[in-house]
């Protein structure tokens, strides 16, 4: 339970349906005085307060469970080990990976429970299992489950995934939940500022490198450290004078070993092929072959149609169509078109584009 509305009506659901449902609120920092205050994160004391009143509406046990240090290791040192590698990470897909559905699963089942509910925007079919795109597209969270084993899918309860926010809004109200009115949470839970190149020059410190033209090798500038930039990236370039054509810069390319930042025009941006290492199967096994889906690269956004060949050390996924500013270190996640909700095959972390 997060403290927000969507974990809050997932929970009611869950005892509406009958189950034997414990509500559980994770404190994922290890000095909790310095999350953000408010709504904008998901992990505040305000948040754990707003988590234990609705727990007390519905009349279930509440528990915080501190996993402050498996979340630094596996997600926060994960997320500046990457960016200091030049990649552009995704710390919640990571924590649903490493945290909610493996630390967390882990210990429940230990505990004998049969699951872990969420307030994800997701539907599942545990049995198959068969996870889905939610009713609500613009709600849409299973990119960033579309890490999870088949094995955690059988342990997992997504409530609110069939239906769109508003009306889980409306539900909250008529249940008298006070978050029913609650904004969403955004930013990075873990960066308290929301200043996230600011906590990785705390982090990284100052390790200096240039700015040089893709095409043609020119020196434009200079930077403090490759981890202060990602690919797609046009502003605070630190370019020092305009291009010849007058048209803006965009990061084409980092080389985190020798410190260079590759910039060019937009239409260099676009790629065709993708490939990723590490990939993880929603059946449990790699589908037999070049297999076509539909490849996404963002939590909303950049999706195409493509042509996904798995490998002994990855996969490589042919794009039909271009998609613009793909960056090492995303995931992209597979999906197969069906009427009833497109279908999550799997997914793999990027680690090179052309």
């Amino acid at each position: 339970m997060s403290g927000g509305v969507d974990s809050a009506v997932a929970a009611a659901r869950a005892v509406a349906a009958g189950h034997d449902v414990v509500g559980v609120h994770l404190a994922l920092s290890r000095t909790r005085d310095a999350m953000r205050s408010g709504s904008r994160g998901c992990c505040s004391k305000e948040d754990s307060a707003d988590a234990a009143r609705t727990a007390d509406l519905l009349g279930i046990p509440y528990y915080v469970w501190d996993l402050s240090e498996e979340f630094t290791r596996d997600v926060v040192d994960d997320f500046v080990a990457a960016y200091a590698a030049g990649e552009t990470p995704n710390p919640c897909l990571r924590c649903n990976e490493k945290i909610k559905f493996a630390a967390v699963l882990d210990k429940a089942l230990a505990l004998g429970f049969d699951a872990v509910c969420t307030g994800h925007y997701a539907r599942l079919d545990p049995t198959v299992p068969e996870l889905r795109r939610s009713a609500d597209a613009g709600k849409d969270q299973s990119y960033v489950l579309a890490v999870l084993r088949a094995d955690q899918l059988r342990h997992a309860m997504f409530p609110v995934g069939d239906t769109p926010k508003p009306q889980i809004r409306a539900e909250a109200q008529r249940l008298g939940l006070r978050v029913a009115g609650k904004p969403d949470s955004h930013d990075i839970c873990f960066i308290p500022t929301g200043d996230t190149q600011g906590f990785l020059r705390e982090q990284l410190g100052s390790s200096p490198g240039e700015v040089v033209d893709s095409a043609s090798g020119e020196v434009l500038g200079t930077h403090d450290g490759v981890h202060g930039f990602t690919v797609g990236q046009r502003k605070g370039l630190g370019i020092d004078r305009p291009a010849a054509d007058g048209r803006p810069r965009y990061v084409l390319g980092i080389e985190p070993v020798s410190g260079t930042v590759r910039v060019g025009p937009d239409s260099a941006l676009d790629v065709t092929t993708i490939s990723a290492r590490t990939p993880v199967w929603t059946s449990g096994a790699a589908p037999e072959g070049p297999f076509a889906c539909v490849a996404q690269v963002r939590a909303h956004g950049g999706i195409a149609p493509a042509e996904v060949t798995p490998s002994a050390d990855g996969v490589t996924v042919t794009l039909t169509e271009p998609l613009r500013g793909v960056a090492p270190g995303q995931a992209v996640a597979f999906y197969r078109p069906s009427e009833a909700g497109d279908i999550v095959l799997g997914s793999a972390t990027v680690t090179a584009t052309t």
